[in-house]
């Protein structure tokens, strides 16, 4: 069973719970981690996307810069240290990422990127961390083309007035990557703020905990994903309209959009997963004006994602089949939360052996999800 760190519970699940063991899933009606729904709703972490006259005075701000693509196990050491800093000077934890990734705007193939996490999803992870401040910052050629001086001068001391600034040994910053650890020391000495180093050897923990998650989702091995992310990997999509032939055999399926073009989806296959569902006839003014939480439900089911080849498909489809389930929900945003890989895509010997090896798949897909609650 994966166990859940305690902080992506909220206050009231972790009093008097051990730090291991915990469910797989919190309460989703309580929880700040899922579902992204509650985005609007929940946060306990102010979150800036403009930097001219949008940001607040910052007290003892302990800073930190990064894309932070995952929110990953190896990140919340950073977390932790930053969290550690603050509590002893009183400060407030500041973490500085940017949209688009900056890969987007300067590398020569940004079609290539693949995300672990939307914006939306690294928000609601890292308010779930316990962060205070998050700033989006907008990512241009502009903001790219800054030197190292007017990086630390014009934009981080300018807007950020830091206490400490914690960056990796081999942090590049500036046009032409010219700023290094060395002259964000020398700033600090000459403006009067801490620099504290990530280590080498954090530093390639991220780095590999990044590249195993992402190799992992792609070779379809959820178990290594999952526990470098330390929660189940998740995406969203809209339920639309399908060719219906899965309802023909007795297991209809939800077909889903993927909202995110840049959102990694895993190798093709089929998959054990829990689905959290907003109901869409509850999304009313109401809601926003009350700041009340969305109506939700958690249910459980088997995903393929594939080209379906015993109907000979030509196009990769992500469909969902619900158990216990029976409503309209075209149009509605699905929340996947992938638990366990059952078995790769094989092409059957027509409709009724295809429906005998489903039959199997559900058996297994609901073992394999018998403790989520």
């Amino acid at each position: 069973m994966l166990e859940l760190p305690p902080f992506l519970l909220s206050n009231s699940q972790t009093n008097g719970l051990p730090a291991s063991g915990l469910p797989d899933f919190p309460d989703l009606r309580t929880s700040r981690l899922f579902p992204t729904f509650l985005l609007t709703f929940a946060l306990s972490m102010k979150v800036h996307h403009e930097l001219a006259g949008s940001l607040p005075d910052f007290r003892q701000a302990v800073v930190t810069i990064g894309t932070f693509d995952g929110v990953h196990m190896g990140h919340r050491k950073i977390i932790a240290q930053m969290k550690e800093v603050a509590a002893k000077i009183n400060g407030e934890t500041v973490i500085i990422t940017f949209h688009p990734h900056p890969r987007k705007i300067v590398s020569s193939v940004p079609g290539d990127i693949k995300l672990l996490n939307t914006l939306h999803e690294k928000i609601t992870l890292l308010d779930a961390a316990g962060i205070d401040h998050l700033v989006v910052v907008p990512f241009d050629h502009r903001f790219a083309n800054q030197t190292a001086e007017q990086y630390v001068k014009d934009f981080l001391y300018h807007y950020f007035k830091p206490h400490t600034v914690i960056i990796g040994y081999d942090h590049r910053f500036g046009k032409g990557r010219e700023g290094n650890y060395q002259l964000m020391k020398q700033y600090g000495d000459l403006l009067g703020f801490e620099v504290t180093e990530i280590s080498e050897q954090l530093m390639n923990e991220i780095v590999i905990s990044s590249t195993k998650v992402r190799h992992a989702l792609k070779e379809n091995d959820i178990a290594t994903a999952n526990r470098f992310l330390g929660y189940p990997y998740f995406f969203e999509g809209v339920v639309i309209e399908g060719n219906k032939l899965g309802r023909t055999i007795g297991y209809p399926t939800a077909n889903l959009h993927i909202s995110s073009e840049e959102k990694l989806i895993p190798g093709n296959g089929v998959y054990a997963v829990t689905i959290v569902r907003r109901e869409a006839s509850v999304v009313s003014d109401l809601y926003a004006m009350t700041h009340e939480p969305l109506p939700i439900s958690q249910l459980k089911g088997m995903m393929n994602i594939g080209l379906r080849p015993t109907v000979d498909g030509k196009k990769k489809v992500i469909e969902v089949n619900i158990f216990d389930f029976d409503q309209d929900i075209y149009g509605e945003t699905l929340q996947i939360h992938l638990h366990h890989y059952i078995r790769g895509e094989v092409k059957f010997n027509g409709l009724d052996e295809l429906k005998g090896q489903l039959e199997k798949d559900k058996i297994t897909a609901v073992g394999l999800l018998k403790d989520i609650k």
